[in-house]
């Protein structure tokens, strides 16, 4: 009988400290079980890979066609399952680990809302990465195995991007991240520490599909500045660490009531160094106007934050709906919740 694997990757919510994964800072990201990729590694006599919907060359019309290649590239999810692929082989490599003598067919299935925010391309890379560890029955250390992830996308793809995403999504839950400069240089990864869900205050996310933008761009000339030592831009690195500090010092000694006003500050420091798009800032200041706090989920397209009760919740709801977003109470996932199937895989532009 032919070998079948299947595993599990999650949409992921930046709650505090992002953007300063990638720029030695400290971060707290949790995974939801709301969205995911499905990825499919069944034995095959040969390698093949087969498209899936980030991989549609169908389209409506020449502008269509012209925003897609903007936003995806040439390549769409393919890319991410080969450059994960090849990352996974040269480690086993390096480190003397003999694979078994078989191929493989992978098919993958999304459903998360593309490039909002939520890391729907780094969910495809780390579903991957788990299927192919047990395809081929080989333990890499959990710490570990974010960086071939990375690695994957950025020095194979040039993709400019950070850890965090690619942490979270290979523990699940939520978890403290300190990509402190000395360690992370000397060990090509961060300080993970995990944190007990039920510790969370009320959360919600929520995003606007028509706000899909190449996260990258965010970063380029924020990236420019902070190679370049600029005192504004290195002084807001160091105060979005704290303020992820403070958040997981507020959650593990059991005073989530502070939280809100971190997530606040959180993107008002994101605001004064970033050029901020105004139809992404409306969702938060909407957001903001019902009570709750709110902030970038990732890079745009999608925030997070705090609500006190159900009554604030529906009026949060109602407000970000007729500014065309949806909005969710996450389910934190699990890794439990990496088996089976996921139900419902709708096209990210109708969800």
């Amino acid at each position: 009988m032919n070998t079948v694997v299947k595993t599990r990757s999650f949409a992921r919510a930046g709650f505090l400290g992002n953007p300063s994964d990638g720029y030695f800072g400290k971060t707290i990201s949790f995974a939801f079980s709301d969205f995911g990729v499905q990825l499919t590694l069944t034995e095959s006599s040969r390698l093949r890979f087969v498209p899936g919907e980030v991989d549609d060359a169908t389209f409506e019309s020449p502008e269509q066609l012209v925003r897609d290649l903007r936003l995806y590239g040439y390549y769409g999810g393919i890319r991410l399952l080969k450059a994960v692929t090849k990352r996974f082989w040269e480690y086993c490599t390096r480190n003397g680990l003999t694979l078994p003598k078989r191929n493989f067919t992978a098919e993958y299935k999304i459903n998360i809302p593309r490039l909002v925010g939520l890391s729907g391309s780094s969910a495809i890379c780390s579903a991957m990465l788990k299927a192919l560890m047990r395809f081929y029955e080989v333990e890499i250390p959990l710490e570990v195995a974010p960086t071939i992830c990375l690695e994957a996308e950025r020095e194979e793809l040039r993709i400019n991007c950070g850890f965090q995403d690619r942490v979270i999504q290979m523990y699940n839950g939520v978890v403290y991240m300190d990509f402190e400069k000395s360690f992370v240089e000397a060990n090509n990864r961060g300080r993970y520490e995990r944190i007990d869900p039920g510790l969370m205050p009320n959360v919600y996310v929520s995003y606007d599909a028509a706000r899909a933008e190449e996260s990258g761009e965010a970063h380029k000339e924020v990236k420019r500045l902070f190679e370049a030592k600029n005192a504004d831009v290195l002084s807001a690195m160091t105060e979005f660490a704290d303020i992820a500090r403070q958040g997981r010092d507020a959650l593990v000694s059991g005073h989530p009531e502070k939280l809100p006003a971190l997530v606040d500050a959180n993107f008002d420091l994101r605001d004064s160094i970033f050029n901020v798009a105004e139809e992404n800032r409306r969702m938060v200041m909407t957001a903001r106007k019902t009570g709750a706090s709110a902030k970038f989920a990732g890079s745009g397209g999608a925030i997070v934050g705090t609500y006190e009760d159900d009554e604030q919740y529906a009026a949060l709801e109602r407000a970000l709906a007729e500014i065309g977003c949806r909005t969710l109470k996450p389910r934190i996932a699990l890794p439990s919740d990496e088996e089976g199937e996921i139900a419902s895989f709708a096209k990210w532009r109708n969800s």
